[in-house]
């Protein structure tokens, strides 16, 4: 029995484990809804745009945007398809490498995602931020670092 407990998580860790869960999708998808409502953006989007916003020059390799907002290239794919479509992304030939292509946002993009920010920077105080002390706010930052360094030791991010 000892063997076991140490295999799996005990029941106690299991609520644990499926209230965080629970409560992280709830946030997720209070804040998609709220982030769709007022600005149009998908959580997608918002993400690919705040990935090109960040990047020198506006503007990225697909792998490397890829890795930067943590996707997987045939998701980016099909996502940056969408986007281009509506005109908040361009792809434009590599300066560096005539062989590849840079993501870029467009002048579109930005004003979206400009549009986009102020709602939902309110909405992660009022659903994150505020509710929670100082301290919580600490211990949520060293969990999330301590489940970060252990997923990139086994390749998972």
């Amino acid at each position: 029995m000892t063997q076991r407990r140490k295999l799996f998580p005990s029941s106690e860790e299991l609520l644990i484990w499926r209230d965080f869960i629970e409560t992280t999708e709830a946030l997720r998808s209070e804040l998609a809804s709220r982030l769709q409502t007022d600005s149009s953006l998908s959580p997608g989007d918002y993400a690919v745009l705040l990935g090109l916003r960040e990047a020198d020059g506006n503007r990225l390799r697909p792998s490397a945007l890829a890795a930067r907002i943590g996707w997987q290239r045939s998701r980016l794919s099909h996502q940056i398809g969408r986007m281009e479509r509506r005109g908040l992304i361009r792809r434009e030939e590599c300066p560096t490498d005539s062989r590849g292509a840079e993501v870029v946002l467009t002048p579109e993009g930005a004003e979206a995602f400009r549009g986009a920010s102020l709602p939902h920077l309110r909405a992660v105080r009022e659903l994150f931020v505020d509710p929670l002390t100082r301290d919580q706010l600490a211990a949520a930052e060293q969990i999330a670092a301590t489940l970060r360094t252990r997923l990139d030791a086994m390749g998972g991010i």
